[in-house]
């Protein structure tokens, strides 16, 4: 698990510890910003970030937030969280049967 191979580029780490699933996760992420990323610099600092994950020296959230900022198309806000509406059983049968009377006679 060594930094630099003797190109002079920084090598992608691998980590194969599939009984831990926590770090299974961590990994995957960090594989998904490393392919997004060429810059050396910054596969240094997400070398270094999984490094110290798989060291125990930081904890998962701390190791998110250091590697989110490398990741595309992480948002934060949870845009895809749908909602739910809410409907009295009455409101929704009469809905439901004004939905099948529209369907029936355009037939």
């Amino acid at each position: 698990m060594t930094d630099d191979n003797p190109s002079g580029k920084v090598a992608k780490l691998l980590i194969d510890d599939s009984s831990d699933f926590r770090l299974r996760a961590a990994y995957l992420a960090y594989s998904e910003a490393w392919v997004e990323n060429l810059d050396e610099e910054v596969r240094l600092e997400l070398n270094k970030a999984m490094l110290s994950l798989t060291e125990n020296k930081e904890d998962y959230p701390i190791f998110y937030h250091e590697i989110n900022q490398y990741r595309k198309n992480v948002s934060n806000d949870y845009p895809d969280r749908g909602r739910f509406k809410a409907q009295n059983k009455s409101a929704w049968r009469k809905s439901e049967a004004k939905a099948q009377r529209i369907s029936r006679h355009k037939k």
